[in-house]
């Protein structure tokens, strides 16, 4: 029997298994279906990973091989399949030696994001080859295996200058980045430093109607402004509009949260089964590792405190979201004496108030001007909690 299992050996794992093992565990165990631990962030190897969790400004392998150091204390099974979590905290797994259950007094979920591929998006057109996700061309990029050298990138996510930097580290010459909104999603000014520094031109209020090819790809017809044009290309890079990868929990009847798509937690990481907890991407459509990192670090404080019987067992308090919001978590909070941060991201571009509703009554506003998918948070202080009912997290 294991103390902690952990699923998913990325940022948030890994910083988990390694606050866990250097609190005195030594039988926690994490599980990666890849060969190799580290997450996204081995694919990625221009700069900027390690700075809000590490204090480093390295590139994505080292940062993930860091991670992988930092977490030795912990035991890392690579290409292991995690099938099903079991109502006990056990988990069946498959591996090249077979099937096999492991029996856990926790399980931990980590196991992050993927992005929508072509189909979901609705892009018609022939299907050749050279056109994927940004994970999979980096992984392929990095295997010296480039799916093309003139790609479109689809999106303006941060994780879509991720894949330009990615091409042009590799030689490679992204032809165009195409945006449907009126401006990026990632925060300027990325797309100046796309058009200038990399002469990539940023298209916004652009969409791709369709993919053009026989064997590979030949070109794509975009519409801008309600006129129509065929761009030469040979690849199509599909980026962000991510999902969290929560169908263990899903198929283990955990509640899911209907607008992060992932597991819902309370402000200790708790999933509806007080004996798994999640953290990191799989919460919420992304996030910078950092902060996955410093979930995972947080979550592993809750677990040790659930393993000494310390976490409060009172009734959770609900919260929901109003407005322009498009979610919020943790989506329940059980009071504890101690401020209770709230995040958020916005749906839409919204000027207005933020504002905390308990039981109706707003307990905290402030003016704020947002774009789409941008965080916010707002903290609760114990004494609003006291005796009250639902949060609302509301911007109006």
């Amino acid at each position: 029997m294991r103390s902690v299992t952990i699923i998913g050996a990325g940022p948030a794992g890994l910083t988990a298994a390694r606050a866990l093992a250097e609190a005195g565990l030594r039988d926690v165990l994490v599980l990666e279906r890849n060969p190799v631990a580290g997450g996204l962030p081995r694919f990625c190897e221009h700069l900027g990973w390690g700075l809000q969790d590490l204090h480093r400004f390295w590139d994505g392998p080292r940062y993930a091989a860091e991670l992988v150091r930092r977490a030795a204390g912990a035991e890392i099974r690579t290409d292991v399949t995690a099938l099903a979590l079991r109502g006990d905290g056990g988990v069946d797994i498959s591996s090249h030696a077979g099937t096999e259950a492991i029996g856990s007094r926790i399980v931990l979920l980590t196991a992050g994001i993927r992005e929508m591929p072509r189909g979901p998006r609705l892009v018609s057109g022939t299907r050749p080859w050279g056109v994927t996700t940004t994970g999979a061309f980096q992984e392929m990029v990095q295997a010296g295996l480039p799916p093309c050298r003139r790609p479109v990138i689809i999106g303006s996510e941060l994780v879509a200058f991720s894949a330009l930097l990615t091409a042009r580290q590799a030689g490679l010459r992204p032809v165009a980045m195409l945006e449907a909104g009126p401006r990026i999603t990632a925060r300027r000014p990325a797309d100046a430093a796309a058009r200038y520094a990399f002469r990539i031109p940023v298209l916004t209020r652009t969409r791709l109607l369709e993919i053009k090819g026989a064997e590979r790809v030949q070109s794509v017809v975009i519409e801008r402004d309600g006129l129509r044009r065929t761009i030469a290309c040979d690849g199509v890079i599909f980026t962000g509009r991510f999902v969290p990868e929560a169908v263990l929990a899903r198929d283990a009847g955990l509640a899911i949260d209907p607008g992060t798509g992932g597991p819902a937690v309370d402000n200790f990481f708790r999933c509806s089964n007080p004996m798994v907890f999640a953290a990191g991407n799989v919460l919420r459509p992304v996030e910078h590792s950092g902060i996955a990192a410093r979930e995972g670090m947080n979550a592993a404080a809750a677990i040790l405190r659930s393993l000494r019987g310390a976490l409060p067992a009172a009734p959770a308090l609900p919260v929901s979201v109003a407005g322009a919001l498009r979610y919020v978590y943790p989506q329940r909070v059980v009071p504890d004496g101690r401020p209770i941060r709230l995040f958020g991201r916005a749906s839409r571009r919204h000027a207005g108030r933020l504002r905390l509703l308990i039981d109706g009554e707003t307990v905290y506003e402030r003016a704020i001007s947002v774009l789409p998918e941008r965080r916010m948070s707002a903290l609760l202080r114990p004494e609003q909690l006291a005796g009250r009912g639902a949060v609302t997290f509301v911007l109006d």
